[in-house]
Protein backbone atom coordinates (compact mmCIF):
# COMPACT_ATOMS: atom_id res chain seq x y z
CA UNK A 1 0.00 0.00 0.00
CA UNK A 2 1.86 3.15 -1.10
CA UNK A 3 1.98 6.38 1.53
CA UNK A 4 0.00 8.61 -0.68
CA UNK A 5 -2.86 6.20 -0.91
CA UNK A 6 -2.30 5.33 2.58
CA UNK A 7 -3.08 9.16 2.88
CA UNK A 8 -5.81 9.42 0.33
CA UNK A 9 -7.38 6.51 2.76
CA UNK A 10 -7.01 8.45 6.33
CA UNK A 11 -8.75 11.27 4.95
CA UNK A 12 -11.47 9.33 3.76
CA UNK A 13 -12.07 7.81 7.00
CA UNK A 14 -12.13 11.31 8.96
CA UNK A 15 -8.42 11.47 9.64
CA UNK A 16 -7.72 8.38 11.15
CA UNK A 17 -4.57 6.38 10.37
CA UNK A 18 -4.69 2.92 8.96
CA UNK A 19 -3.90 0.75 11.36
CA UNK A 20 -5.17 -2.91 12.20
CA UNK A 21 -7.97 -2.21 14.51
CA UNK A 22 -10.52 -4.17 16.05
CA UNK A 23 -14.47 -4.11 14.77
CA UNK A 24 -15.74 -2.49 18.10
CA UNK A 25 -18.97 -3.93 19.19
CA UNK A 26 -20.09 -7.15 17.35
CA UNK A 27 -23.58 -7.81 17.53
CA UNK A 28 -24.71 -11.49 19.09
CA UNK A 29 -27.51 -13.60 17.76
CA UNK A 30 -29.24 -15.81 19.77
CA UNK A 31 -30.67 -19.38 18.09
CA UNK A 32 -33.43 -21.57 19.94
CA UNK A 33 -32.75 -25.40 19.33
CA UNK A 34 -33.96 -28.70 21.11
CA UNK A 35 -31.24 -28.10 23.57
CA UNK A 36 -32.14 -24.46 24.42
CA UNK A 37 -30.52 -21.08 23.48
CA UNK A 38 -27.45 -20.62 21.76
CA UNK A 39 -25.34 -17.39 21.82
CA UNK A 40 -23.07 -16.05 18.90
CA UNK A 41 -20.74 -13.29 18.02
CA UNK A 42 -22.07 -12.43 14.85
CA UNK A 43 -19.39 -13.20 12.35
CA UNK A 44 -19.19 -16.55 14.57
CA UNK A 45 -23.08 -17.12 13.38
CA UNK A 46 -22.23 -16.27 9.45
CA UNK A 47 -18.33 -18.93 9.18
CA UNK A 48 -21.26 -21.23 9.96
CA UNK A 49 -22.86 -20.33 6.65
CA UNK A 50 -19.36 -20.41 5.21
CA UNK A 51 -18.92 -16.45 5.27
CA UNK A 52 -15.58 -15.11 6.22
CA UNK A 53 -15.17 -11.26 6.18
CA UNK A 54 -11.69 -9.80 5.26
CA UNK A 55 -12.05 -6.34 6.38
CA UNK A 56 -9.38 -3.44 6.81
CA UNK A 57 -6.03 -3.50 6.22
CA UNK A 58 -4.34 -6.70 5.07
CA UNK A 59 -1.72 -7.97 8.00
CA UNK A 60 -0.31 -10.77 9.54
CA UNK A 61 -3.79 -11.04 11.75
CA UNK A 62 -5.87 -10.45 9.32
CA UNK A 63 -4.23 -13.34 7.29
CA UNK A 64 -3.57 -15.64 10.20
CA UNK A 65 -7.56 -15.52 10.68
CA UNK A 66 -9.06 -15.88 6.91
CA UNK A 67 -6.84 -18.94 6.35
CA UNK A 68 -7.75 -20.76 9.64
CA UNK A 69 -11.61 -19.94 8.45
CA UNK A 70 -10.50 -21.37 4.91
CA UNK A 71 -8.97 -24.26 6.64
CA UNK A 72 -11.63 -24.51 8.81
CA UNK A 73 -14.33 -24.89 6.59
CA UNK A 74 -12.72 -27.36 3.95
CA UNK A 75 -12.52 -29.73 7.04
CA UNK A 76 -16.23 -29.25 7.39
CA UNK A 77 -17.14 -30.01 3.99
CA UNK A 78 -14.81 -30.00 1.03
CA UNK A 79 -17.12 -29.87 -1.33
CA UNK A 80 -19.25 -26.32 -0.54
CA UNK A 81 -17.98 -23.22 -1.56
CA UNK A 82 -16.67 -20.31 0.85
CA UNK A 83 -17.86 -16.64 0.37
CA UNK A 84 -14.80 -14.08 1.45
CA UNK A 85 -16.50 -10.56 1.44
CA UNK A 86 -13.39 -7.87 1.27
CA UNK A 87 -13.54 -4.21 2.30
CA UNK A 88 -9.90 -3.59 2.84
CA UNK A 89 -7.72 -0.85 1.56
CA UNK A 90 -4.90 -3.55 1.24
CA UNK A 91 -1.18 -3.51 3.30
CA UNK A 92 1.47 -6.64 3.31
CA UNK A 93 1.92 -8.56 0.19
CA UNK A 94 3.46 -11.38 2.05
CA UNK A 95 0.34 -11.56 3.92
CA UNK A 96 -1.55 -11.12 0.78
CA UNK A 97 0.07 -13.93 -0.27
CA UNK A 98 -0.58 -16.18 2.36
CA UNK A 99 -4.28 -15.92 2.27
CA UNK A 100 -4.01 -16.29 -1.92
CA UNK A 101 -2.10 -19.30 -1.80
CA UNK A 102 -4.50 -20.86 0.65
CA UNK A 103 -7.46 -19.79 -1.59
CA UNK A 104 -5.94 -21.98 -4.30
CA UNK A 105 -5.25 -24.73 -2.06
CA UNK A 106 -8.05 -25.92 -0.53
CA UNK A 107 -10.66 -27.71 -1.77
CA UNK A 108 -13.88 -25.77 -1.84
CA UNK A 109 -13.90 -22.83 -4.62
CA UNK A 110 -13.90 -19.71 -3.31
CA UNK A 111 -16.56 -16.89 -3.96
CA UNK A 112 -15.06 -13.15 -3.43
CA UNK A 113 -17.50 -10.10 -2.50
CA UNK A 114 -16.61 -6.82 -2.77
CA UNK A 115 -18.68 -4.34 0.04
CA UNK A 116 -17.24 -0.86 0.21
CA UNK A 117 -13.50 -1.04 -1.03
CA UNK A 118 -10.94 -3.58 -2.56
CA UNK A 119 -7.70 -1.65 -3.12
CA UNK A 120 -4.24 -3.22 -3.41
CA UNK A 121 -3.97 -6.39 -1.91
CA UNK A 122 -7.84 -6.12 -1.24
CA UNK A 123 -8.32 -5.80 -4.92
CA UNK A 124 -5.62 -8.93 -5.83
CA UNK A 125 -7.52 -10.88 -3.61
CA UNK A 126 -11.23 -10.16 -5.11
CA UNK A 127 -9.52 -10.85 -8.33
CA UNK A 128 -8.40 -14.65 -6.82
CA UNK A 129 -11.99 -15.86 -6.07
CA UNK A 130 -13.11 -18.87 -8.76
CA UNK A 131 -13.90 -17.66 -11.78
CA UNK A 132 -17.29 -17.05 -12.34
CA UNK A 133 -17.92 -16.23 -8.62
CA UNK A 134 -16.05 -12.69 -8.05
CA UNK A 135 -18.43 -10.22 -7.19
CA UNK A 136 -19.12 -6.41 -6.22
CA UNK A 137 -21.44 -4.43 -5.34
CA UNK A 138 -22.83 -1.26 -7.21
CA UNK A 139 -20.94 1.09 -5.32
CA UNK A 140 -17.59 -0.81 -4.51
CA UNK A 141 -14.85 0.80 -5.61
CA UNK A 142 -11.01 -1.41 -6.70
CA UNK A 143 -8.22 -0.13 -7.29
CA UNK A 144 -5.14 -1.78 -8.65
CA UNK A 145 -1.46 -0.59 -8.48
CA UNK A 146 2.43 -1.75 -8.04
CA UNK A 147 3.84 -2.88 -4.49
CA UNK A 148 5.27 -0.30 -2.58
CA UNK A 149 7.79 -0.08 0.09
CA UNK A 150 11.14 1.54 1.58
CA UNK A 151 14.69 1.02 2.16
CA UNK A 152 17.31 1.52 4.40
CA UNK A 153 20.70 0.69 5.48
CA UNK A 154 23.50 0.03 3.19
CA UNK A 155 23.94 0.48 0.03
CA UNK A 156 23.93 -3.59 -0.60
CA UNK A 157 20.70 -4.00 1.76
CA UNK A 158 19.08 -1.40 -0.47
CA UNK A 159 20.02 -3.12 -3.37
CA UNK A 160 18.78 -6.55 -2.39
CA UNK A 161 15.53 -5.01 -1.06
CA UNK A 162 14.82 -3.30 -4.34
CA UNK A 163 15.61 -6.70 -6.16
CA UNK A 164 12.81 -8.03 -3.85
CA UNK A 165 10.10 -5.77 -4.27
CA UNK A 166 10.45 -5.60 -7.96
CA UNK A 167 10.43 -9.74 -8.14
CA UNK A 168 7.20 -9.43 -5.90
CA UNK A 169 5.53 -7.15 -8.31
CA UNK A 170 6.77 -9.34 -11.53
CA UNK A 171 4.89 -12.47 -9.67
CA UNK A 172 1.73 -10.09 -8.81
CA UNK A 173 1.05 -8.79 -12.34
CA UNK A 174 2.03 -12.42 -13.82
CA UNK A 175 -1.11 -13.45 -11.04
CA UNK A 176 -3.12 -10.61 -12.24
CA UNK A 177 -3.10 -11.26 -15.72
CA UNK A 178 -4.10 -14.87 -15.29
CA UNK A 179 -7.08 -13.94 -13.27
CA UNK A 180 -7.95 -10.88 -15.22
CA UNK A 181 -7.17 -11.94 -18.72
CA UNK A 182 -5.22 -8.77 -19.51
CA UNK A 183 -1.33 -9.21 -20.49
CA UNK A 184 1.60 -8.77 -18.36
CA UNK A 185 2.52 -5.43 -20.37
CA UNK A 186 -0.44 -4.02 -19.71
CA UNK A 187 -1.08 -4.42 -15.99
CA UNK A 188 2.55 -3.59 -15.39
CA UNK A 189 1.13 -0.32 -17.20
CA UNK A 190 -2.31 -0.02 -15.11
CA UNK A 191 -0.48 -0.37 -12.02
CA UNK A 192 2.08 2.07 -12.58
CA UNK A 193 0.07 4.79 -10.61
CA UNK A 194 -3.18 4.10 -8.32
CA UNK A 195 -5.98 2.66 -10.80
CA UNK A 196 -9.39 3.19 -9.48
CA UNK A 197 -12.08 1.48 -11.28
CA UNK A 198 -15.66 1.28 -10.11
CA UNK A 199 -17.71 -2.02 -10.02
CA UNK A 200 -18.99 -1.95 -13.68
CA UNK A 201 -15.16 -0.97 -14.81
CA UNK A 202 -14.11 -4.08 -12.87
CA UNK A 203 -16.24 -6.21 -14.46
CA UNK A 204 -14.68 -4.78 -17.57
CA UNK A 205 -11.31 -5.16 -16.91
CA UNK A 206 -11.39 -8.88 -15.58
CA UNK A 207 -10.63 -8.27 -12.21
CA UNK A 208 -14.48 -9.59 -11.06
CA UNK A 209 -17.37 -11.65 -13.07
CA UNK A 210 -20.14 -9.88 -11.54
CA UNK A 211 -22.08 -6.60 -10.23
CA UNK A 212 -24.90 -7.58 -7.47
CA UNK A 213 -27.55 -5.18 -6.94
CA UNK A 214 -29.70 -7.64 -5.34
CA UNK A 215 -29.55 -11.05 -4.15
CA UNK A 216 -31.22 -13.55 -6.29
CA UNK A 217 -33.19 -17.04 -5.48
CA UNK A 218 -29.83 -19.16 -6.66
CA UNK A 219 -27.16 -17.42 -4.69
Amino acid sequence: MSSSFVDFYASMHGGHAVTPTGLGYVPIVVEQSGRGERSYDIYSRLLRDRVIFLVGPVNDHSANLVVAQLLFLESENPEKDISLYINSPGGSVYAGLAMYDTMQFVKPEVSTLCTGMAASMGAFLLAAGHKGKRYALPNSRIMIHQPSGGAQGQASDIQIQAKEILSLRESLNQILANNTGQSVEQIALDTERDRFMSAAEAVGYGLIDRVFTHRSDDE
